[in-house]
């Protein structure tokens, strides 16, 4: 039996420069499922996003999503793309089993955490205070630089990622130090800065952006202090939820997260199209 991708609909280009397109995925030209392709908003036409691959259950686990998910990868060839990307919410055992049989390569995970009833407290000698402009100027300076680093650190091109942490920076804080419902805290201990905080409403809940323990200052539990800042914030908005986001082989952050009740939503994994 043969397993092919049919299009459902005309080619779509997208006002932000994506491509988008859908596709049936057939057996023998019977329909079993649909996928819906396109390139990614974050990184440009090079970069592909399988947006959702789904198999109807009486053809489920007969090898039909693998190849829709390797046909999908053909489609993004032509197209140029040199890498193609996954989402991948983590109550999905099959499909995570799929990606990583695949050969995709996680990249980053979306966490939350169900918060306590009453808000925790920091421990002694710590202050938290919001930043000033001054600050502020100087922590985007450096947040700017350190997150177009990470995505360079994992293998994207780095005039990709530096475009990609100007663009992300530009739409998350429009403003810039005045950016309505975010923010922007300095952590002090014993009167000593150690880390700062960013804190803004993520589709209507509270998310941590960056949280960052100053280089000097690593290794003294100084950033369980700041995210129990974060918690105390997301309490103050009436949120019972916390998320965030942490980059595969950041394994403090990853510890320090679980070791504080986070779990993982939702899985990015991408894959190199050679």
């Amino acid at each position: 039996m043969t397993t092919t991708l049919r299009p459902t609909e005309p080619l779509q280009q997208n006002a932000d420069g994506t491509r988008s397109r859908r596709y049936q995925v057939c057996v023998n030209s019977r329909p079993v499922g649909t996928v819906h392709l396109g390139t990614s908003p974050a990184f440009g036409p090079s970069v592909a996003r399988i947006r959702e691959l789904r198999i109807e259950e009486p053809d489920r686990r007969r090898g039909r999503g693998t190849v829709a998910a390797l046909a999908a990868e053909e489609v993004a060839r032509g197209w140029g793309c040199r890498e193609i990307e996954i989402g991948v919410e983590a109550t999905e055992e099959a499909a995570l089993r799929l990606v990583r049989a695949l050969g995709y390569v996680l990249r980053n995970r979306g966490m939350r955490k169900q918060l306590a009833d009453t808000p925790p407290t920091l421990p002694a000698g710590y202050r938290a205070r919001p930043m000033t402009q001054a600050d502020f100027d100087a922590w985007l300076v450096h947040e700017s630089e350190d997150y177009a680093r990470t995505w360079i650190a994992r293998g994207v091109p780095e005039a990709e990622a530096r475009a990609k942490s100007r663009r992300d920076h530009d739409t998350l804080l429009p403003q810039g130090f005045a950016t309505e419902d975010t923010w922007l805290h300095i952590l002090e201990h014993e009167g000593t800065r150690v880390g700062v905080l960013w804190l803004a409403l993520r589709d209507g809940k509270p998310f941590v952006y960056d949280v960052e323990v100053d280089a000097d200052h690593r290794g003294h539990g100084h950033g369980r202090a700041l995210m129990l800042l974060a918690e105390t914030q997301a309490h103050a908005l009436g949120s019972g939820t916390l998320g965030l986001n942490v980059f595969a082989g950041n394994t403090p952050a990853e510890r320090l997260y679980e070791s504080l009740g986070y779990e993982t939503t939702r899985y990015a994994f991408y894959k190199p199209l050679l």
